[in-house]
């Protein structure tokens, strides 16, 4: 009889232990797959807040079917502890794990409030935005100058510990600018470096921390234009006229400067290309302008004829070639358009009238596209 027991006994307990590995192996299954979500959803967790928390805010919202599940999922992987404060978007259809990986992982928020602070050509900004749910984009809410009187919604995003904080440059700001822009970029610490040699930084958009430093972020410009330039001179064109990555820079600068429609960055680096192999002047008028303001701020004004006549070392009417330095921060497209123009015999170009620019390979041809262009002025300022 005791023997009986005995065997019903070990019966028992290895079905109850099958039964557990299958329990297990089917919480492991739920936690790996597919999430409820059925859209993408911004979940804050708040400083001092518990994975207990967070697991039930989780089952209300619907991001997953089972709140223990999560729980035990994240201590099983050892996770619990790791719980960032912060504001997280969570993906359509994200599994328990995913969103574990994502709220444990530190670093930035990536949902909620964002402030960027725009270093633009003519003028920066700091826009206030907040993501929409339903898009998964950010929307701006506010924007104003920076130095002037900070608006409500600025100082509360300032003092939100889930806000993200982005600095936006654009493509074709000078050195000069960039730092003068960072100057005002309350979250960044240091004081200002001195200005970067022109072109070497990356107009780009980067993420910050309070605290960071100025010169880290300098640093991290830098880098980028760096890897950017060797890339492209490594896979540029045979047969270009351009001795070096640093002429190449100073040519995509130019290229920049020149046009603001990205289809036409081809066509731009075709006319220069085009003119440096005939030793023909480059003739371009933002070169000009660098010459006169050093890249320190705008001209605000057109240029005089004198001034198209004066020689400097960056008047492309008066010097042979290219200029010594770049005139500009030009963004990957230029510096790309630089090393790999298009195919043309394109040696002039001029205003359109729609923001780009009529392109010629004659100059009978360039002249009919300048009087068209005098025309629309002229009808522009009649009205």
């Amino acid at each position: 009889m005791w023997r009986h027991i005995a065997s019903n006994a070990i019966t028992l307990l290895l079905v109850m232990i099958f039964l557990a590995g299958g329990v297990i192996l089917w919480g492991r299954e739920q936690y790996s797959a597919k999430g409820p979500l059925e859209a993408q959803i911004c979940l804050k967790v708040d400083r001092g807040s518990t994975m207990n928390r967070v697991s039930r805010e989780l089952e209300t919202e619907g991001a997953v079917s089972s709140g223990t599940i999560f729980r035990l999922g994240a201590e099983y992987t050892d996770k619990t502890d790791r719980l960032k404060a912060g504001s997280y978007l969570l993906p359509e259809g994200a599994s328990m794990a995913q969103i574990t990986d994502i709220i444990t992982k530190g670093g930035a928020s990536t949902c909620g409030t964002e402030v960027v602070y725009r270093i633009g050509v003519t003028a920066s900004s700091v826009q206030v935005r907040e993501l929409d749910a339903a898009s998964g984009k950010y929307m701006e809410t506010v924007e104003f100058a920076p130095g002037s009187e900070a608006p409500e919604p600025f100082t509360k995003a300032r003092s939100d510990a889930g806000t993200r904080f982005r600095i936006a440059i654009a493509e074709g700001v000078t050195s000069w600018q960039i730092v003068e822009g960072l100057k005002a970029v309350d979250v960044l610490d240091g004081a200002a470096p001195a200005v970067p040699a022109e072109g070497t930084l990356a107009p780009d958009s980067y993420e910050v921390r309070v605290g960071d430093t100025r010169a880290s972020v300098i640093d991290r410009m830098s880098a980028a234009q760096t890897a950017i330039l060797a890339t492209a001179w490594e896979n540029r064109a045979d047969g270009l006229p351009l001795k070096s990555p640093e002429e190449a820079l100073v040519l995509a600068s130019i290229i920049e400067k020149e046009t603001g429609v990205p289809e036409e960055r081809g066509q731009v680096a075709s006319v220069f290309i085009n003119r440096l192999n005939r030793g023909m002047k480059l003739q371009t008028d933002p070169t000009v302008i660098y010459g006169i303001t050093k890249g320190e701020g705008i001209l605000g004004r057109g240029l005089r004829q004198s001034e198209l006549r004066r020689e400097t070392p960056w008047n492309t009417y008066v010097i042979e070639g290219l200029p010594p330095t770049p005139i500009a921060n030009p963004g990957k497209a230029s510096i790309e358009a630089a090393l790999n123009p298009l195919s043309t015999d394109f040696v002039f170009f001029v205003a359109d009238g729609t923001g780009g620019h009529a392109f010629a390979a004659t100059l009978d041809e360039h002249n009919a596209n300048v009087a068209k262009w005098r025309k629309i002025e002229a009808e522009r300022g009649n009205n």
